[in-house]
């Protein structure tokens, strides 16, 4: 089990400049010489790095000096949960709906956002906890870091920023098939095809770069005034919603919820995989803890409620949607404007996509928030360069960190297309939720100097025994049609979580607001994610591999030695300032 490194990591200051210094001022970086010698030792900081766990005070109070500016606390549960809305509520449900129902679910699909939903709710649980526990603008990579260690936070804040990018790079390219459609012509008409790049990269769309251009003014300029424009074009989507609920149940066909599942109950948990991307935004709200006034209070209604509206709606859009139409002739592209056209009323088309533009809008904005933030927390560490970790003084929003990853953002939604986006984006996300929950009941169960060494080590082989299983039940529902296997690894994943909360006692408490029923819930939640992961398609795996592969070659080769270097740098500060108060 991983050691707490609970020593104080120092205060650095440094001039917002874009000089060497800015960008690689560690030790290891300062001359050839020093890099080869890091090399050289590579497997002993590795370990070090790999065990390292970091304190909750070093999260909260010495990494937020690293920024040079403190962020402003200025938001309430109000802002909270219109920004969760405003997250939430966007491409998913406008664009997925139609290519999901299409192609895997069929009206079943309501079944698919129910399930996702659920795997959401719990993952929304996990966040809060974490969230008004060390309420940093880290959201889970601080999470992580604290509870599993270095390593295994910077893998996950790697794919967290993957998570992002691409998220939001859908969400552009959402933007200009409504915009299109909004102005009476086809999804694919303002983006310009190039037939010798690759099929699903011949698509250039240079409206969606436009937009993320204007969405990065927006965030750079004021979180407080974000979060006003969020809520704002939030409600007015909200209403838009609302009007496509009631105007498409009036023309409303029960016959077209026959068949219900025509693809099986496959079809349904493959589109609730892809599907979660629908609820892809909420981990965004976590990071806006360090910028509440009262976590305690304003994180959970924020959260949870926000989430409890959304999952609401979706359930009565796609059951709107597919009693309005038969599933096969669904647009992919645009379902609720072409819904609306196939019924006769085509004027209602304009609404729907007016409403979709907003909602995509929100999300941008959120995101490109919420990704700035992570992205500031992980530079604070040095795993990536502290030049990102810098927050203007007059804004008080990192100005630095949300250019990048939306230069990063705008590249990727200039080029490919939706499906391959929303795919690997659900894999980062349910591996990163899956993380979270294993987190959590480390945090509630495992505490350094209190925890006995038996009780360490049969949470471990629980903890081994549920992901186990849970592994086996989705590998098992991939390859196979019948139902034995299920026998054997859902007892096993049962028990596993019954021996934890019957023969392990929690070493820890949570001081303001706790996730009920530990370790259930988060077990559950591991399940349900690493389930929804096996009905992922075997190429977004590979691109998820890939991925990690540069994220694993960059770590070893730069993120372990800045973040070594700074950790041992704020020990030897910390052990200085103990001797001369002696």
């Amino acid at each position: 089990m991983v050691q707490p490194n609970n020593d104080g990591e120092g205060i650095r200051r440094r001039s917002c400049g874009c000089g060497k210094e800015d960008f690689l001022p560690e030790q290891s970086f300062q001359s050839w010489g020093n890099y080869t010698k890091a090399l050289k030792a590579m497997p002993v900081r590795f370990m070090d790095r790999l065990t390292a766990r970091s304190a909750e005070h070093t999260e909260l109070v010495e990494m937020k000096a690293r920024s040079e500016h403190e962020m402003k606390k200025n938001l309430t549960w109000w802002d909270l949960m219109w920004f969760g809305i405003g997250a939430v509520i966007g491409a998913g449900i406008f664009v997925l709906t139609g290519l999901e129902t299409k192609k895997h679910a069929g009206p079943a699909v309501v079944l698919s956002y129910v399930v996702s939903g659920i795997s959401a709710m719990l993952s929304v649980f996990c966040y809060t906890e974490f969230a008004v526990e060390i309420p940093a603008a880290g959201g889970s990579f601080a999470y992580l870091r604290v509870e599993l260690g270095d390593f295994v936070a910077f893998i996950a804040g790697g794919n967290i920023l993957l998570e992002y990018v691409i998220g939001s790079a859908a969400v552009a390219r959402s933007w200009t098939s409504y915009f299109a459609t909004l102005c009476n012509r086809h999804p694919n008409d303002f983006r310009i095809h190039i037939p010798a790049f690759a099929h699903d990269y011949n698509q250039l769309d240079p409206i969606a770069v436009v937009v993320i251009i204007v969405i990065c003014i927006f965030a750079v300029m004021s979180t407080k005034g974000s979060s006003r424009l969020n809520y704002i074009a939030s409600i007015l989507h909200i209403i838009v919603i609302l009007f496509i609920i009631i105007a498409g149940l009036t023309k409303a066909n029960p016959k077209n919820f026959t068949p219900f599942a025509p693809f099986g109950a496959r079809g349904i948990f493959v589109a609730s995989a892809v599907l979660f991307f629908a609820y892809v935004g909420f981990d965004a709200v976590s990071t806006l803890a360090e910028e509440t006034k009262n976590p305690g209070k304003d994180i959970p209604i924020g959260l949870v409620g926000s989430m409890v509206i959304t999952t609401a709606a979706y359930c009565v859009l796609a059951v709107t949607l597919c009693l309005m139409q038969p599933y096969q002739q669904i647009d992919e592209d645009a379902p609720f404007s072409m819904a609306f056209e196939a019924v006769g009323w085509s004027w209602a088309k304009y609404i729907v996509a007016a409403g979709a533009i907003k909602g995509m809008t929100t999300v941008l904005l959120v995101s490109a928030v919420g990704q700035a933030r992570y992205l500031t927390h992980i530079s604070r560490t040095h795993m990536v360069s502290p030049w990102f970790a810098k927050v203007n003084e007059r804004t008080g929003t990192p100005v630095n960190a949300t250019t990048s990853m939306l230069v990063a953002t705008a590249i990727i939604a200039f080029f490919t297309t939706l499906e391959i986006l929303s795919n690997l984006l659900s894999i980062s996300t349910l591996f990163i939720f899956m993380l979270v929950a294993v987190g959590l009941i480390v945090r509630r169960y495992y505490v350094s100097g209190e925890t006995t060494p038996s009780n360490r080590n049969k949470l471990i082989i629980c903890l081994i025994l549920i992901m186990g299983s849970s592994i086996a039940t989705a590998a098992y529902w991939g390859t196979s049609d019948d139902w034995i296997g299920f026998a054997v690894t859902v007892p096993i994943w049962f028990l596993s979580t019954l021996a934890l909360w019957l023969g392990v006692p929690q070493a820890k408490k949570p001081r303001v607001w706790g996730v009920p029923l530990v370790p259930w819930l988060p077990s559950i939640s591991i399940a349900i994610n690493i389930f929804l992961l096996g009905s992922i398609d075997t190429a977004s795996f590979g691109r998820f591999g890939i991925w990690t592969g540069v994220l694993l070659v960059y770590y070893l080769f730069f993120g372990l030695h800045a973040s070594y270097d700074t950790a041992m740098e704020s020990k030897t500060q910390a052990l200085e300032e103990t001797n001369s108060s002696v």
